[in-house]
């Protein structure tokens, strides 16, 4: 026997072109890898529920409904607060404009204005009433002021205390009636009516001097538009 009888054969190499190391391969010749490389679901391909392909949680639906929910009601509540803040200060106009008696406090800068009428500081019982028409528009206006204040209150309107008649009432019982005032009835009371060019106002003027002290006075001042 020669000596290249004596040599073994060398292994023939699998026809399936599968490694013997990795045992038994599937008859087409796939590995655990599927034929198109795609991975098995559930292995970094995004088809876990709840995430998106690129990776984290989806955005959550009800969140997107809700923040749109709020910027709609929102500004809409606002609207409708201001109109009803809108309708109640033209109701609470309304009501001042149509109730009779007298509010407690100082007129409006604007109506004393308007009316020519200056109350002096540190006045008490400041009261006043407003009353508008067509024809006439008047402000009513009560206070308690001391014997300077009234002089300055009177030298305002162009006129000082010599010009009030003793015993003299000014102010007409229906227009005294509408505010409640009871006036006169005694010698402790004067008035005047003092008349300037139009468009300023008339005021008539009746004081009660009781307290000769601290006068109290009362006050209808008229516009004619």
């Amino acid at each position: 026997m020669t000596a290249a009888e004596q040599r073994p054969a060398a292994p023939t190499a699998p026809t399936n072109g599968a490694s013997a190391a990795h045992g038994t391969s599937a008859a087409n010749g796939t590995s655990a890898v599927s034929a198109n490389g795609a991975s098995p679901p559930g292995r970094g391909s995004g088809g876990d529920v709840g995430e998106r392909p690129g990776g984290g949680p989806r955005p959550r639906r009800w969140l997107k409904v809700v923040v749109v929910f709020l910027l709609i009601t929102i500004p809409a509540g606002y609207m409708v607060i201001s109109a009803l803040q809108s309708r109640n200060s033209g109701e609470d106009k309304q009501e001042n404009a149509s109730a009779t008696g007298l509010t407690a406090g100082w007129p409006s800068k604007v109506q004393r204005r308007i009316y020519d009428v200056w109350i002096p500081g540190y006045s008490k019982d400041v009261a006043f009433y407003e009353t508008n028409s067509w024809e006439t528009s008047s402000l009513y206006v009560q206070f308690v002021t001391s014997v300077q204040g009234l002089d300055r209150f009177l030298v305002r309107l162009g006129t000082d205390r010599a010009e009030l008649e003793n015993g003299r009432v000014t102010i007409d019982a229906d227009d005294a009636k509408k505010v409640g005032w009871r006036i006169g009835g005694d010698e402790d009371w004067s008035g005047m009516v003092v008349k300037q060019k139009e468009p300023q106002p008339e005021l008539d003027i009746t004081v009660d001097f009781e307290n000769r002290s601290h006068p109290k006075v009362y006050v209808v001042s008229s516009v004619t538009p």
